[in-house]
C-alpha cells in the first residue's frame, strides 16, 4: 500500500461500500425503486424495471432518468425510496476506529438522500468519523459519475485529487475520480461490470483493505 501514502484525503462512496452489499440494504432500496417506478410510469414490473435499468445507464440515478422523462417529485422520490429498515445493518467498530486512525480528512460522497446518508452513518457506528458527507442534495441532484459533481466535491472541501483516494462499489464512478488524478480503490465484485485500468485497487472489503492503512505508523 505504499503508493497510497500520499493520500490526505480520504472519500468513501457509502451504500455497499462502507458496509457490505450482503447486509442487504440497497435490496430493499430497490424494491421501493421498483414500486415507485411502477407508480410513475404505468407500466407492469418487469417493464418498469428495464426502464430502471436504462435510467441507470444513462442518467446515473433512476431519478435523474425519471426527471428527464417524467413529471416527479423528487423530494417525494428520495424520501420514499430510501424510508427502509435498517435491521440487518451490522455496527462496525471497528471500521470506525480505523477510519479515526487514517492520516487526514474522511468524506462520504453518495448518490443517496442526506436522510439516508444520516440514518446509514449512525446504525454502523461511523457518523462522527467524516469532515463531510456529499449527498445527492448536494450534488442538485446530478449524480456521480457526473464529472462536474465530483469537481463540485473537490471544490467544495478544498480537496487536491492528487493526494486523494476514493473508495466505491460500482467501477464507472470510479472513472471520473482516476480522470481527477485520484488513486481509486472498487469494493466488491463490481456487480458484473466492466472493471478497466481505472481501478488502481481492488478489496473485497473494507474494513481489511483499510487495517494495514490505518495501523501503519503504530508503535
Amino acid at each position: 500500500m505504499s503508493d497510497l501514502r500520499h493520500v490526505t484525503s480520504w472519500v468513501f462512496d457509502m451504500d455497499d461500500c462502507l458496509y457490505p452489499r450482503a447486509q442487504g440494504v440497497m435490496r430493499l432500496v430497490q424494491e421501493r425503486i421498483n414500486a415507485f417506478m411502477m407508480a410513475a410510469v404505468g407500466l407492469p414490473k418487469d417493464e418498469a424495471r428495464a426502464l430502471q435499468l436504462q435510467f441507470l445507464n444513462e442518467h446515473g440515478t433512476t431519478l435523474a432518468g425519471l426527471m428527464a422523462n417524467y413529471a416527479v417529485d423528487p423530494a417525494a422520490f428520495l424520501h420514499d425510496v430510501h424510508d427502509v429498515p435498517l435491521d440487518s445493518l451490522e455496527p462496525n467498530p471497528e471500521l470506525a476506529d480505523l477510519l479515526g486512525r487514517l492520516p487526514g480528512r474522511k468524506f462520504v460522497l453518495t448518490n443517496g438522500a442526506r436522510m439516508h446518508a444520516d440514518r446509514v452513518l449512525a446504525r454502523i457506528g461511523v457518523a462522527g468519523r467524516f469532515d463531510g458527507v456529499w449527498c445527492i442534495e448536494d450534488m442538485d441532484l446530478v449524480p456521480k459519475p457526473a464529472p462536474a459533481t465530483f469537481r463540485r466535491f473537490l471544490d467544495r472541501y478544498d480537496v487536491d485529487p492528487h493526494a486523494a483516494a476514493f473508495f466505491e462499489d460500482t467501477p464507472r464512478n470510479l472513472m471520473p475520480a482516476k480522470a481527477l488524478g485520484m488513486a481509486t480503490v472498487l469494493i466488491g465484485d463490481g456487480h458484473g461490470h466492466e472493471i478497466g485500468d481505472w481501478v488502481d485497487h481492488r478489496a473485497d472489503d473494507l474494513t481489511d483493505f483499510l487495517r494495514p492503512l490505518a495501523l501503519r505508523d503504530a508503535a
